[in-house]
């Protein structure tokens, strides 16, 4: 049904110019072809848009609040529409006018990935019931009120970029122009500024979240947003990447070998892996191994070849120590374990594997001898929120539509990454956002168990921003005991909920 509204679409606003007109008639067509662009555009977002009344209870006090499910067009600078982003909101029934409330821009990572992972993992007023640890529970899968919600907070918009969940590219050959850094940011900008037009929302206070390859978008898009006149009371990264140098483990590039060895030792002392006295403590644990890798296993990476039989032993035997693997296999690995490496490595005595996303989870490694095929966390996730959206859409907020809602990847071919001789990085975005904006706050939250974006990563990155004191004090960093989607943990989701109410209401006091 909407590739027929999409083809009704553009045969009605096709509009020919006979060769014989005047230079003021084709003026006139043109704009009459505009008029009627726009006019098309607005229909089609009406006719696509259910808004519905609701009820949740929040932190135990009743709340009622307004869902809409809609698409709005993204048209390029001559007025051509060239996709639909699909998006669900939440705002409080009964606002007041005169106090705007805070108003989050919300999305996941991937890039391929739909916003259904934070709205029905953590922010939204419904969220998918999972096992108290995060774990699958066996099917059918439920949705149920989330007393976590952050919509007491704040009015929410859940957004899925191009080629995620319903969005589409308005013809096939336009969807590569959003499989880019840049084409993503623009398109999601033009969206967010159409978004706040329609709403007459340009008076509340203005923040991003995003999850993962979402942090990376999203430091990108307060630089663009900034840019464009719409400035942000604050930002929100969860499991946050923004420089791909830190998590890629090329040849020649040691830097990822240091900075994933505290998840690696969380990750080992979570499954019971570790001598005794590593095994007592986390916190201690962690901060030993933090110490160790931004030290003496940085300059034993540093040396290379250079390193003397004894040193590297040495190496091997402290490594395998804070990993929980085999001295030897360090060792054979020239003291340089990738991730691909250590999920399978870990239990592979127990003939399993851990989870990249979230090392807590495992699963059985049918294929020792190879790299795992498949992320348990993955396998964990995606059948329940798939699931309860598909039904929830239909069923609580009266969308209809036939398309696949692509929850993660299936919807977006290769990504253009626009990093040339270099590795992608969005870190300076945030960091002249940070300075045309002071009055930005940054958010980051991270979760230990976490193989795909891990927290020391993060922390060298932000670290590395190169701010001055007074800008630095804007950044707000919080660890969980949880992996990537640390809110799949019910300790973890409860804890994000706090920090999160006080750092949107500690952001736009006076």
């Amino acid at each position: 049904m909407f590739k027929r509204l999409l083809l009704i679409l553009a045969l009605t606003v096709a509009v020919v110019v006979p060769v014989s007109q005047s230079a003021a008639e084709q003026t006139e067509g043109k704009q009459e072809h505009a008029d009627k662009q726009d006019e098309q555009d607005k229909t089609l977002a009406a006719s696509r848009t259910v808004t519905t009344k609701h009820k949740v209870r929040i932190g135990g006090k009743d709340f009622a609040y307004l869902a809409t499910a809609g698409q709005l067009p993204v048209t390029n600078d001559a007025g051509e529409t060239e996709a639909h982003i699909f998006y669900i909101s939440y705002r409080a029934e009964k606002a007041d006018a005169a106090k705007p409330r805070p108003l989050l821009f919300v999305f996941n990572g991937g890039p391929g990935a739909a916003s259904v992972w934070l709205h029905l993992g953590a922010l939204g007023p419904k969220r998918v019931q999972m096992l108290p640890d995060g774990n699958m529970p066996s099917p059918p899968f439920q949705l149920v009120d989330n007393a976590h919600s952050w919509l007491d907070v704040a009015d929410l918009v859940f957004v899925d970029p191009v080629g995620t969940g319903y969005s589409r590219a308005s013809k096939p050959e336009l969807a590569k122009k959003f499989t880019s850094v840049q084409g993503d940011i623009d398109c999601l900008g033009r969206f967010i500024r159409l978004y706040l037009t329609r709403h007459q929302a340009w008076g509340a206070p203005l923040f991003l979240v995003g999850e993962s390859y979402g942090s990376f978008r999203s430091a990108g898009l307060a630089e663009y947003l900034v840019e464009h006149g719409m400035a942000l009371n604050g930002i929100m990264l969860v499991s946050c990447v923004m420089n791909m140098q830190t998590l890629a483990f090329d040849f020649g590039n040691d830097l990822p070998y240091q900075l994933f060895l505290p998840s690696y030792a969380a990750t080992a002392w979570y499954h019971k892996r570790l001598a005794p006295e590593l095994q007592a403590d986390l916190d201690r644990t962690l901060a030993g191994a933090e110490k160790w890798a931004a030290t003496d296993y940085q300059a034993a990476l540093n040396s290379g070849d250079r390193l003397t039989p004894t040193e590297r032993r040495a190496t091997a035997e402290k490594l395998g120590a804070f990993t929980g693997l085999n001295a030897d296999f360090v060792a054979n690995r020239n003291l340089r374990v990738d991730s691909r490496d250590f999920v399978r490595e870990l239990l592979r005595d127990q003939g399993r594997m851990v989870g990249t996303m979230d090392s807590r989870f495992s699963a059985e490694n049918h294929e020792p001898a190879r790299a795992p095929g498949f992320d348990p966390t993955v396998t964990t996730i995606r059948p329940p929120f798939t699931a309860a959206l598909n039904k929830y859409v239909r069923e609580d907020l009266g969308f209809q539509c036939d398309l696949e809602y692509f929850t993660l990847g299936g919807g977006i071919g290769r990504w253009d990454w626009e990093a040339k001789n270099s590795y992608a990085d969005s870190s300076e975005n945030l960091r002249n956002t940070m300075a045309k904006n002071p009055y930005m706050k940054v958010f980051i939250a991270s979760g230990l168990f976490d193989l795909a974006t891990p927290h020391f990563a993060t922390e060298y990155t932000v670290s590395h921003l190169g701010l001055g004191a007074d800008l630095r004090k804007n950044i707000t960093i919080r660890r969980y005991r949880a992996g990537h989607m640390m809110y799949l943990e019910s300790d973890s989701l409860v804890e994000l909920k706090k920090d999160a109410a006080d750092f949107i209401g500690a952001a736009v006091k006076k």
